[in-house]
């Protein structure tokens, strides 16, 4: 599978990128198919770039806060309101509430909300779409959260979402063939417990699991991004970069 950093910044958009939002892309059947992993805020217009937002076949949350879900929000009024006409439904999965969650943010009724333009489904074990099987694993943060480990053509990409260390996470990456890890704090100093992972502890979490390249995202924008990669290389011996707008992996 090849996967697209839409965005990456951490907590808000930055200067140089969206909130988080990553494409992944396989084939089967003869197409390409396409999924999202969150759409946080600012991420659709920059999608474009990569994709007619109109290609994707399906959206999975990590959790439901704004730098990783809002710009469905934006997506919505693309698939109802595109001169083409109403798009058809596709599947929006994520944790418990997720329908009501964006029904509110665009100030809907929680009846219809966005059901006409999504169907949203909440975890209750592996899906199956396309190529893609995607595994939610919950992990440890403030709200509901989940890493994202997703298979495709034999080959595995876990994405942690937001998350502290945990049990979850280090199952979910498990001998991934890439890591798509947060580093959102900084090591050495007294950070919140249960909420984000240091870069060390993102480059501890690759070496531990054992997977075969480590790319760093979610830095917030008041934090250098090269410390935490540093921190990260400290602790794993792979390959290691940092997430950027743009960048491809083939996975």
């Amino acid at each position: 599978m090849r996967l697209t950093i839409v965005g990456c910044s951490g907590s808000y958009p930055g200067p140089d990128s969206p909130a988080s939002a990553y494409l992944l892309e396989s084939e089967l059947d003869g197409r390409t198919w396409r999924i999202m992993l969150d759409l946080g805020n600012g991420a659709l217009g920059p999608l474009h770039r990569y994709t007619d937002p109109l290609a994707v076949d399906g959206v999975f949350l990590s959790h439901l806060h704004a730098d990783h879900c809002l710009d469905l929000c934006s997506y919505y009024v693309l698939r109802k309101y595109h001169p083409a006409g109403p798009q058809p439904r596709i599947p929006v999965h994520g944790p418990v509430g997720v329908a009501s969650r964006l029904a509110t943010a665009y100030d809907l009724p929680h009846e219809p909300g966005m059901t006409g333009e999504f169907d949203f489904l909440e975890y209750d074990g592996p899906v199956r779409l396309g190529p893609f099987l995607v595994e939610p694993v919950p992990v440890v943060h403030p709200v509901a959260s989940y890493a994202l480990r997703v298979t495709a053509d034999g080959r595995v990409l876990t994405y942690s979402g937001d998350t502290a260390p945990c049990t979850g996470l280090d199952e979910a990456s498990s001998d991934a063939d890439l890591l798509l890890a947060e580093a959102s704090f900084l090591d050495g100093v007294e950070n919140p417990e249960g909420i984000h992972l240091t870069g060390r502890e993102a480059g501890e979490l690759a070496e531990r699991a054992a997977v075969r390249r480590l790319v760093l995202t979610h830095v917030p924008p008041w934090h250098d991004a090269a410390v935490a990669l540093d921190a990260a290389r400290e602790a794993f011996a792979g390959p290691l970069e940092l997430a950027r707008p743009g960048a491809t992996y083939e996975v």
